[in-house]
């Protein structure tokens, strides 16, 4: 069987740091692989074959660190021996060394991650790619680019992680949104059998807190509906997507702006949700046809003046629009004195509490959306007759 040594070759020039390398010896043949890990030779002890640092020397992070890897390092050499030996086949100690390389190159989570981002985008999985590479870039600024293998995610790093995001003032959602879809990554890569589950998520927080309560009363809706914005085409626009959506049953931006004119037929829009692929029917009122006709006709396909031109990258158009529609309802709210952040998705919670004021039964709007899992709702939606939702809808625009 092989045997890992760790040696330091000192630097040929004074006062310089040397290299760890380290021996692989199989068959009394010894090869070399060296390492990025430089260190002065005060800092090498050759009996004990380690980094040695003291408790003043400031470079004591640092050199714990090299440690760290080292033992990181030392550990993959040895698995993949073992993997080598349990085939009963020939191998030599070059073997090891093209697989400890093959393995740094493609088993990094950095380059794991963009593998997994970059199949999704060839599967149609758009708005998974991006949150993946949300997660991805939010650990790249904790490691400050330097990447890690897939094997040396454990405990402490995701501790240090969560840290990290809770220094930052980040929410537990906002921490949990990332670290899941980084245990998501690390599951697959052990379905994989690249490394094994050495379960580095056990300490953090992977779950979903209930969020403050997001809705307005129909009162703060009638103000943000009856500003006079005539003279700031910006702020008008975006009080009327932000109508618009509450007028939709609380539609999300992205499903309202991939409207298609062709959705509205017979006085009624027909569309599925992006999110669940659900078909839902809405009617179509004059109240949101007063909004429609405050715009010109877009040459897109799209019934909204959200995606205007053909030919363009529509993802980003819309989620630049939204962007602006956001930053600018802002303003709408300082204008109304309302406290809540305000936004797109405000809507979406405030007709779910109006729709239960108006005595829509609890079994299709639950709580103003307030409880664990939306599909839950959107189940119940799915089962009841469209007619009286559009009646209770018809309600809720006639209390405005």
């Amino acid at each position: 069987m092989a045997s890992i040594k760790v040696k330091f070759r000192p630097s040929q020039l004074p006062n310089h740091e040397g290299t760890i390398y380290y021996q692989i010896i199989h068959e009394r043949k010894p090869r070399q692989l060296l390492t990025e890990y430089h260190v002065f030779p005060s800092e090498w002890d050759e009996n004990r074959s380690m980094v040695i640092t003291t408790q003043k020397s400031e470079r004591k992070s640092f050199i714990l660190s090299i440690r760290e890897r080292i033992r990181w390092d030392i550990e993959r050499l040895t698995k993949i021996i073992r993997k080598l030996e349990n085939k009963s086949l020939p191998y030599m100690a070059d073997d090891v060394i093209d697989e400890f390389n093959r393995y740094a190159n493609e088993y990094s989570l950095f380059n794991y991650m963009e593998s997994m981002i970059a199949k999704l985008k060839q599967n149609g999985k758009i708005r998974t790619s991006e949150t993946y590479s949300a997660a991805l870039n939010s650990f790249k600024k904790f490691r400050n680019d330097e990447d890690i293998m897939l094997d040396c995610i454990n405990t402490e790093v995701m501790e240090a992680y969560e840290a990290w995001h809770q220094n930052r003032g980040n929410i537990p959602n906002t921490i949990s949104f990332y670290t899941r879809i980084l245990r998501a990554v690390y599951h697959r890569a052990v379905e994989d059998d690249i490394i094994e589950n050495r379960n580095p998520f056990r300490h953090v927080y992977t779950g979903v807190d209930k969020t403050v309560k997001r809705a307005l009363p129909l009162q703060t809706l009638k103000k943000i509906k009856s500003l006079d914005l005539s003279l700031n085409p910006t702020l008008d626009y975006a009080r009327d997507m932000f109508m618009m959506s509450f007028m939709l049953r609380g539609m999300s931006f992205i499903d309202m702006a991939y409207l298609r004119k062709t959705d509205l037929t017979n006085g009624h829009i027909i569309y599925r949700r992006r999110k669940t692929g659900q078909q839902l029917t809405i009617a179509w009122t004059t109240e949101m046809q007063v909004i429609i006709d405050k715009y010109p006709e877009n040459t897109s396909e799209y019934l909204l003046p959200i995606i205007r031109n053909s030919g363009i990258n529509e993802r980003c158009a819309y989620r630049n629009v939204g962007y602006l529609i956001n930053r600018n309802l802002k303003k709408v709210a300082e204008m109304t004195d309302i406290q809540i952040p305000l936004t797109m998705y405000v809507a979406r919670h405030s007709w779910a509490s109006a729709a239960k004021a108006k005595g829509i039964p609890l079994s299709v709007i639950s709580e103003g959306m307030g409880h664990d899992s939306e599909a839950t709702t959107q189940i119940y939606l799915a089962s009841l007759d469209t007619s009286v939702v559009d009646k209770a809808n018809s309600l809720i625009l006639k209390s405005l």
